[in-house]
């Protein structure tokens, strides 16, 4: 019974026709998955939802409130008796928007003190203001240069829709007509957000673009020596295509850390299409278009699936991070590789008898012939032959110096920072983040800290007493609050300062207050809020402080049956931290067990372990370049370990398996090394450095999170090279003397 691949071999040699209109139909299907790709920008790209933190985090945003959107007016005077007329006419309309809640700013308080209606004059005004209280005014009119109206959204409205709104108020502040010289800039978290979103829109297409560009520059030179040396190229393209459709099929959005997943596809997916093609070329130099195509597919075909299979068992490793984007990125990653192996096992032999493949008569490299007889690449291959024989005869030192220093690199990496602050990760001259920090600075830090309050009845006096002490206690003791709202301030606020001391007293006030005020801190009897307000903090703070306020709550002893926990985006991304901190080591662990285990189970002998010993030296040299150029761990560079075993996994197989086939032909081990680095080195390299340059376009990203993934890629890629064509010989010599000549490989059968 033949095996898949010599199955596909004679269905691609007899049935030429019929696979290509099969690989055009599924084609077809995932260009109809493009439309239903979506993007993603809330908080479900950080938390998982079925977490308790994630359901209680979700819990709390569709039942107490939404992020407000900001509205900030600049001009020269904002007491100008025809500004505020304008901005309380903007007002009006923005109250009867849909999920708008309310609208506030400082044309209400003007108009609260004077009747109702707006003053007519300055100084009417002035008089007004120099007589509301201090901190009131600081908020709403933080300078005369600049006032702020504040638009609350209803409890529970989702991020889609608050986008939506952000939206709407754009284009009525766009139709308004403000007066002349006056500058009004939506802003807040959700205008942030939006803005996020359709900026990595249109940087996931820049960097594809870019990424193939740079391809195709490194595979019209490092590729010249075959024929069709462009064929990659467009086997890339497919492979992305069928990924992006797969992507919309299974619903899978694009994030933040996502769109750093399409360079790396692009870098690994043409390794494929040029390890095949290349394979195919030296086929075709000894024997027919018939025989190339069996040797390639049979003999090729599932050492590139091994290679293949232990990268998404690389990126496999992810879908265990606790944080959904990270997860995201290892699920694109893994459709992705398969797709692009597929797309190469099918067009490359389809397109060779399409068009009667005929190789180069001379192997010349970027058209330069040295005047030795020799191309360059020639003499690359010969020069990578005899570096090889020379490690295989000496591994020992080659493999001790590269050791000590991943023994250093381990060290250091336990010292590089982690980062989960997403403002961080966006450019630094993004209109919405710029405004974001003006806010920021006239108003304080926009951020609160919910705490939230479950018991049998939140409204008894004991519970309600716990509240407001708990209240006092963090405002008194800790420097970064500035202030709380509860259940138990709004109740004091209509009780005259005063809890009341029966549940009686406690239901009569809390019937006066106005439904729409109590449910933002109160859900029927179960369950209540508090919410502190902050400094603006940098986040690694901001975790500390929530670690802090969690301790704060123990020590205070909350009443027997009452349950305290703390949520809330701050909460969240300090959450995020931890688990980047805990997740990188635990995903890299789970990558090597995951290609350990496969290549035991396919190779059935202990020197399987041989392609992974490489791998360990490389996540080593990892983390000591993240330390010496001074990156941080974020949600993407946090894949780092186990990407790099997804990637250089590929290149020690491949070395590993070439070596296998030429033992099998009967030569000695040091001449097997020498051949089969010889022989496939020149083809790593140039799909080293191919990939080298799609992961390059990553530094071009003007998100930091990605231009930073983009520059340890590209140096883990080079030590990825290094592992397969330095340190695996040296490996290899080793365990050939403890293990003897290795076994015949599958794919050495002779066609038939």
């Amino acid at each position: 019974m033949r095996n898949p691949y010599e199955w596909l071999a004679a269905a691609v040699n007899n049935h030429t026709w019929t696979v290509a209109g099969v690989a055009l139909a599924i084609f077809i299907v995932a260009c109809f998955g493009l439309s239903l790709v979506s993007m993603e920008t809330s908080d479900d790209a950080y938390l998982d939802k079925t977490t308790p933190r994630g359901a209680l985090l979700n819990h709390y945003v569709e039942t107490y409130g939404s992020d407000a959107i900001m509205l900030l007016y600049e001009t020269d005077s904002v007491r100008s008796p025809e500004i505020l007329e304008y901005i309380d006419n903007l007002q009006e309309d923005l109250r009867n928007e849909r999920y708008v809640d309310s609208v506030s700013g400082v044309v209400d308080l003007l108009k609260q003190a004077n009747g109702g209606t707006l003053p007519s004059s300055t100084a009417e005004i002035n008089a007004i203001i120099g007589q509301a209280p201090p901190e009131m005014v600081e908020r709403m009119l933080p300078s005369d240069l600049m006032t702020i109206s504040v638009i609350a959204l209803e409890p529970g409205v989702t991020m889609e829709a608050q986008q939506q709104v952000v939206g709407n108020i754009k284009s009525i502040v766009a139709i308004s007509e403000p007066p002349a010289g006056l500058t009004v800039t939506v802003s807040g978290n959700p205008a942030f957000s939006l803005e996020m979103g359709e900026a990595m829109g249109s940087e996931t297409g820049m960097l594809i673009l870019v990424a193939m560009i740079l391809m195709v520059f490194a595979v019209m030179f490092l590729f010249s020596h075959v024929r069709y040396r462009l064929l990659p190229v467009g086997i890339v393209a497919v492979g992305l295509i069928m990924t992006f459709g797969l992507m919309g099929l299974f619903g899978i959005p694009i994030s933040m850390v996502v769109v750093g997943a399409f360079p790396v596809l692009i870098g690994i997916g043409i390794d494929y299409a040029i390890q095949l093609h290349a394979r195919f070329d030296e086929e075709i130099r000894r024997g027919t278009i018939p025989e190339a195509v069996w040797a390639t597919v049979t003999q090729m075909g599932p050492s590139i699936l091994i290679a293949m299979l232990s990268t998404a068992l690389g990126f496999i490793a992810m879908f265990f991070a606790p944080v959904p984007m990270v997860a995201d990125f290892g699920m694109v990653c893994t459709i992705g590789v398969v797709s692009c192996y597929i797309a190469a096992l099918i067009i490359v032999p389809v397109f060779a008898i399409v068009t009667r493949y005929r190789p180069k008569k001379e192997a010349v490299s970027a058209g330069t012939e040295p005047s030795g007889g020799e191309s360059l690449i020639e003499r690359y291959d010969r020069l990578l032959g005899r570096l090889a024989y020379t490690v295989a005869k000496y591994p020992i030192p080659v493999i001790m110096l590269f050791a000590v220093v991943a023994a250093g690199g381990f060290y250091l990496d336990q010292s590089v920072p982690v980062s989960a602050d997403e403002k961080t990760f966006v450019p630094g001259d993004m209109p919405a983040l710029l405004s974001l920090e003006k806010l920021t600075r006239v108003m304080g830090s926009t951020s609160t800290i919910p705490v939230v309050v479950l018991a049998d009845d939140v409204l008894s006096p004991e519970t309600l007493a716990w509240i407001d002490q708990f209240g006092v206690y963090e405002q008194e003791h800790n420097d970064k609050i500035t202030g709380v709202t509860s259940v138990a301030t709004l109740i004091r606020e209509y009780n005259g300062g005063v809890l009341p001391s029966t549940e009686r007293e406690v239901d009569a006030i809390v019937a006066r207050i106005p439904e729409s005020t109590l449910s933002r801190y109160l859900n029927g009897n179960l369950e209540a809020v508090l919410e502190f307000s902050t400094v603006d903090m940098e986040m690694s703070v901001a975790r500390d402080q929530v670690g802090r306020i969690q301790n704060d709550v123990a020590w205070n002893n909350p009443p027997a049956g009452v349950t305290v926990r703390l949520t809330g985006q701050m909460e969240m991304f300090a959450a995020v931290m931890d688990d980047i901190s805990d997740s990188r080591t635990y995903m890299t662990l789970i990558g090597f067990v995951f290609i350990l285990g496969f290549l035991v189970l396919v190779y059935r002998k202990f020197s399987a372990i041989s392609p992974v010993i490489p791998i360990v030296f490389i996540v080593g040299w990892n983390g000591a370049i993240m330390y010496l150029l001074g990156l941080e761990y974020t949600p993407l560079t946090a894949v780092l370990g186990s990407m790099t075993i997804g990637v250089a996994s590929e290149y020690t197989i491949l070395i590993m398996e070439r070596c296998e086939e030429e033992l099998a032909r009967g030569m000695e081990f040091l001449d097997a090394v020498q051949t089969a680095v010889q022989k496939i080195g020149t083809a790593i390299t140039v799909s080293g450095l191919t990939t080298v340059f799609g992961f390059s376009a990553l530094t071009l990203s003007t998100f930091n999170i990605i231009s930073n993934f983009g520059i340890v890629t590209v140096i883990s890629v080079g030590f990825s090279l290094v592992g397969g064509i330095v340190v695996m010989p040296a490996i290899l010599a080793l365990m050939y003397r403890f293990s003897g000549r290795s076994r015949v490989p599958a794919g050495a059968a002779n066609p038939e």
